[in-house]
């Protein structure tokens, strides 16, 4: 029932908004003017994959698009969490009680980026789906820019999948994947094949990872194995009237609480399931630290993941822990960096560790790490987090990390590449875009090489693509690509 209020509230804000643009109120781009554009997304939890992928999304379209030229703004949920992020951009308070928000700030820019990775889901939160749906929405509603850039989908509820369809039908989603694609594609909405925005994320340099490793007990020597567990079971996180009322009453549901009026799945099923996840994980972790001199490490890649890192100390005592409350992302991914292998439940614990060729497997909770592990070719490298048989299994898989540790970093190599070079056409499909929305905005012309469609590249990017890349022909046709 909340879902179906929540649904219909920001349906109603967005056909006010399309009625409002057919009488003449709003207000588009004109020339003279910096282009305005919000990020939409879920920022300010100390998320490191999800502010990664911002940080850099603002990074390219900064790049592309002319910094002179545009006026950025992006969603946080706390500014203390998101302190020190996001150079150059305003960042707006993201209320959970979100559609007066949305539909205030959205008419006050010329544009919406979606960047939410998991964009259109049932798997985390309804609400969280429909901010973006909404988001995307009121900027389609006024004919502005909306594009969903980078993102997934996966099952629906058939409340969200109807609003999908009907309120993204007119903006572009770029997704990460085909999977995605196909699925949007069958609810009528116009789809670009991209990937994650990640991949050009630069962290702290490796001297922060040794010096923070060795304070934890490194040796400097002893190859180092990082762990990212989470709380698998928890999800989607739920809007209850009911539960919160009871809460405030009596103090019930108070480990479940998300916040405010949200939260997780909960009860003895839930702890079960948890349980043979943990146990598994870390069972297998300490049966291959028995088996190689490696020193684990426990990463925290978002703040709740700090009770799953926390609960595998019961089997790997005395394990240095690093979370994301503690740790900044670029101090967090220059320690993932650090590590020879990778066991993570985190999609980007593994993107992030990628372009310094670390070794790594998942134990996935949906289809995201899956995705990735058949697109470098390691469909042997991931379980999921319900196996019935997860403990002898992840062993195996761990070592098969060093067995083929070789061939495993040569086909993470070339996946960098690949999306490196995907990215940057997402640059030149979001150029088209802006072109074909505001076509007097000053866009650069003419035909340039890929890398001229992505932020900076760092000597750690630009030594894998010189090593990686094996094409000669697309390097200069990123632009004319798009015309074909």
């Amino acid at each position: 029932m909340t879902d179906f209020l929540l649904v219909a509230w920001v349906s109603a804000l967005i056909e006010i908004r399309r009625i409002g643009w057919m009488f003449g109120l709003g207000h588009r781009w004109e020339p003279g003017e910096k282009l305005r554009l919000l990020f939409a997304g879920y920022n300010g939890t100390r998320n490191t994959g999800s502010d990664v992928r911002v940080q850099e999304m603002l990074r390219q379209v900064r790049h592309v698009l002319g910094a002179g030229n545009v006026d950025f703004s992006v969603m946080t949920q706390d500014f203390n969490r998101s302190r020190g992020y996001f150079d150059g951009t305003r960042q707006v308070y993201l209320p959970d009680v979100f559609p007066p928000f949305l539909f205030r700030e959205v008419r006050q820019n010329h544009g919406v980026i979606a960047c939410e990775g998991s964009m259109f889901k049932s798997k985390f939160a309804n609400a969280l789906t429909t901010m973006m749906i909404g988001s995307l929405g009121l900027a389609s509603a006024e004919n502005k820019l909306s594009v969903g850039y980078g993102g997934e989908a996966g099952h629906m509820d058939a409340l969200i999948a109807d609003m999908c369809a009907r309120y993204v039908h007119d903006s572009l989603v770029i997704t990460r994947n085909v999977e995605s694609q196909d699925l949007l594609r069958k609810l009528g909405i116009s789809t670009e094949l991209g990937t994650d925005t990640a991949w050009t994320f630069e962290p702290h340099p490796p001297e922060y990872a040794r010096k923070t490793l060795r304070e934890a007990g490194w040796d400097e020597k002893t190859p180092i194995l990082v762990l990212c567990p989470i709380h698998p079971f928890v999800w989607p996180v739920k809007a209850s009237i009911a539960k919160y009322i009871a809460r405030v009453t009596t103090g019930a549901y108070k480990d479940s609480q998300y916040r405010t009026v949200y939260f997780h799945q909960s009860g003895a099923d839930v702890d079960a399931k948890y349980r043979h996840y943990i146990s598994a994980f870390g069972k297998a972790a300490a049966a291959f630290r028995e088996r190689h001199r490696v020193f684990p490490i426990l990463v925290a890649m978002e703040r709740l993941d700090a009770h799953a890192c926390r609960s595998m100390l019961e089997f790997l005592p005395g394990t240095p822990v690093f979370t994301s409350d503690d740790y900044d992302m670029f101090q967090l991914v220059s320690i993932l960096r650090a590590a020879s292998y990778m066991v993570s439940s985190r999609y980007h614990g593994i993107v992030t560790c990628m372009p310094s060729l670390v070794a790594s497997a998942g134990v996935t909770m949906d289809e995201r790490i899956l995705n990735l592990m058949r697109e470098r070719g390691h469909e042997h490298l991931f379980l999921t987090v319900d196996d019935a048989e997860l403990e002898p299994k992840l062993l195996q898989i761990m070592e098969a990390l060093v067995r083929e540790a070789e061939s495993v970093r040569e086909g993470i190599g070339r996946t960098v590449v690949r999306n490196l070079k995907v990215m940057a056409r997402m640059g030149a499909i979001l150029e088209d875009a802006v072109r074909r929305t505001y076509p007097q905005f000053p866009l650069r012309s003419g035909v340039r090489s890929w890398e001229e469609y992505l932020p900076p590249l760092s000597k750690t990017l630009l030594g894998l693509a010189e090593r990686y890349d094996t094409s000669t022909a697309e390097e200069h046709s990123i632009a004319g690509s798009l015309s074909r």
